[in-house]
Parts: C-alpha cells; structure tokens; sequence
C-alpha cells in the first residue's frame, strides 16, 4: 500500500498536554490516517518537515459517545503518532503568534 506523504499525516494536535511534549520531550503530535504505519509516518514527517526523527509511536484512539437530544452518534475512531525529533530540530505550528 503506498500513500502520499500529505495523505498520510492529518492534522497536528495542539493541546496543553503535546505543547508541554514538545517544550520538555522535542516531540510532535499528529493525527494520521488508521492505514499507515510507522515507518510511512516516519518518512512523511521527515519528507514534509525536512526533520529527522528518532522515534515514533502510535496509538489507537476510539472515537467517543455523543449526544444530541435523545439521539446517541459515535465519532470516528482515529490514530494519534508521537514523534520524537532530533535535538535541534523543530517543528513549529504557530509561528509569531
């Protein structure tokens, strides 16, 4: 299976958790698509972000309950990757905000 580089990585995840990651950790936290693996999340970071990273993991996220009304719904389950970068490199999300 082979996947664009772009189609590979969703979106970033800015919360105070992954900030605090990557003031402490020099890691970033994506949301990826549920198909790929770490070596294609390795190699996307790398390729879009002109980073090096060192390590990557992955978790399974189960999508949650809700409620609107009397009707019940169930979000999409999803796939979060914590990359951990080499010292000196960064990704920045926000730059001079």
């Amino acid at each position: 299976m082979t996947m664009d580089h772009f189609s590979v990585i969703r979106r970033p995840i800015v919360t105070e958790k992954s900030t605090d990651k990557k003031e402490e950790f020099n890691q970033v936290v994506f949301e990826v698509d549920t198909r790929a693996n770490k070596f294609q999340i390795k190699e996307a970071v790398e390729r879009i972000f002109k980073v090096k990273v060192m390590k990557v993991r992955t978790q399974q996220m189960r999508g949650k309950v809700r409620r609107v009304g009397r009707n019940f719904g169930k979000k999409s389950d999803w796939k979060k990757a914590v990359i951990t970068l080499r010292a000196g490199d960064r990704i920045d999300f926000f730059e001079g905000v």
